[in-house]
């Protein structure tokens, strides 16, 4: 198969924030996975897990949204600051309906973010708060001066604001965070976002929470909310004060019922590939809100965000269901592949995206195990995609025909790619999603003299594999089988595997 890469043709920036993470108070993401308590025999800082802490670092992990989700709008700040001993507990209706004792609050989630390196993207309680909640909020975290609400950070352990650039205002208002239609939920946004001030020199990006997978409409909506109250049929610069993106959730869900959704380690090449069909209609569904956004803002000035994302499986048996703690096998890191694939794609309106969620949930990047910390297989999509952070896209055509197989009513393509150009250094992404073959691609690199090639693969006997505390499987390795063949830069896939290669585009 070959194809073709125009490295001297840059195109939109890949915003590094595509590869931004979720922290949820759901099962152990937080506690028991950032959080184990300033009394842990763990290695800690300020009872934050310090081996969580280095791995999200190797990544360069780039904003962490939190505390929700749907705990979001069950959430009430005022009750996570403060001593702890005086913090009072709530029920976490939405996640196992546990006793929530608001141990890890607004200082613990902003001192990750400072030991993360990373961006605080914080969820508002739309769904049970208020606006003025919300405001006072924004004036705890980021006013410097001597407001009531900077006073209480003060009087709380902190002098100086926080940065907080990104602010969500609330999450799935069709479904856990209110149930509401889409035009109630577009006023409250209007409403929430007007109130959701600027102080001193912090700018809030106000992201409207948005549509569950390919509901256009919903999108359709906040656009129009946007842009009627200017009087006028488009967005414009004015009208974007309110919120200045909008998000949406997708999940990569194979089974036939959210009762029954099939086993994150169990199954067969069959359900393999209907998997990977779930995944790839990816490209589809963010084809589709970016053609809604575009008739409204063809300048882009509203971002799209995918704030969840990810594989949802039925939990690991003998855990608790609402934990939603799952494995991560090599199928979970193919379904990564393929969506940052088609996020590089969508660069010139995706500016953010969230996978669901960062430790011991859902398709988690990190698994803790008491003392051990396993790196699952999409942790290793992440880092190896690390070098596409704020770069350039590159366009890169398949010349002929895209290998793909039928699967039930489906054509699925089992190669997926993209490339991006970053400080005269060019990275390509290849996926071959086929479970039995190798795939043999032929890259005709123009505009650029390819040297100091280097190029790993992630791959495993079995699309089953994973990791664990006693038993490491899944691995990035060298890629030996890669040589520059009369022009052509000839990469052998093996099945089922994800590779990058890197060279010097000069």
């Amino acid at each position: 198969m070959r194809a073709v890469l125009d490295a001297d043709l840059p195109g939109p920036r890949i915003n590094r924030h595509l590869y931004g993470h979720f922290a949820e108070h759901l099962g152990r993401c937080v506690y028991g996975g950032f959080w184990v308590g300033e009394d842990s025999d763990l290695p800690n800082e300020g009872g934050l897990r310090l081996d969580v802490v280095e791995a999200l670092r190797a990544l360069d992990i780039p904003n962490l949204r939190w505390p929700g989700g749907c705990f979001a709008d069950t959430y009430h700040w005022r009750d996570g600051v403060g001593p702890r001993e005086d913090r009072p507990s709530m029920v976490n209706s939405h996640w196992g309906d546990v006793v929530e004792d608001n141990a890890f609050g607004t200082h613990e989630f902003m001192a990750l973010c400072e030991l993360l390196g990373a961006d605080p993207y914080v969820s508002a309680n739309v769904g049970s708060g208020t606006v003025r909640e919300a405001a006072e909020w924004i004036e705890y975290l980021t006013r410097a001066d001597d407001s009531p609400m900077a006073r209480l950070r003060r009087e709380n352990g902190r002098d100086e604001p926080w940065r907080v650039p990104f602010w969500g205002l609330g999450n799935e208002p069709w479904g856990c965070g209110g149930g509401m239609g889409s035009g109630a939920y577009a006023e409250l946004a209007r409403q929430y976002g007007t109130y959701s001030l600027d102080h001193g020199d912090n700018h809030l990006y106000r992201i409207a929470a948005g549509a569950a997978d390919a509901d256009y409409r919903w999108t359709e909506v906040l656009m129009q909310n946007l842009g009627r109250h200017l009087g006028v049929g488009r967005v414009s610069g004015h009208g974007t004060n309110t919120y200045q993106a909008i998000s949406f959730h997708h999940y990569t869900i194979v089974g036939d019922s959210w009762d029954a959704k099939g086993s994150a380690t169990r199954f067969d090449t069959d359900e393999y590939y209907r998997t990977m069909v779930k995944a790839t209609a990816i490209e589809r569904i963010l084809a589709g809100h970016a053609a809604v956004m575009d008739a409204y803002d063809p300048d882009k000035r509203v971002g799209l965000v995918l704030d969840e994302w990810g594989t949802w499986f039925d939990v690991e048996p003998g855990t608790n269901p609402g934990f939603l703690f799952q494995q991560n096998t090599l199928r979970d890191a193919l379904v990564a592949s393929v969506h940052f694939d088609a996020f590089h794609r969508h660069a010139d309106r995706l500016v953010m995206a969230n996978i669901a969620q960062t430790v011991n949930v859902l398709q988690a990047m990190l698994l803790t195990d008491g003392d051990a910390l396993v790196l699952t297989p999409s942790y290793h999509v992440f880092a190896m995609n690390k070098g596409h952070h704020d770069a350039a896209s590159l366009p890169l055509a398949v010349r002929g025909v895209t290998p793909s197989r039928t699967v039930g009513e489906a054509d699925l393509p089992t190669f997926s790619a993209s490339a991006s150009t970053k400080d005269g250094r060019v990275l390509v992404s290849l996926t071959n999603l086929d479970a039995d073959e190798p795939l043999v691609v032929e890259l005709d690199v123009r505009g650029a003299r390819v040297e100091g090639i280097t190029a790993r693969v992630l791959t495993a006997p079995e699309l089953s594999a994973h990791n664990t505390a006693t038993d490491t499987r899944v691995v990035v390795r060298d890629l030996e089988d890669v040589a520059l063949d009369g022009g052509l830069l000839r990469v052998t896939l093996p099945a089922h595997s994800f590779a990058t290669v890197a060279f010097a585009g000069a």
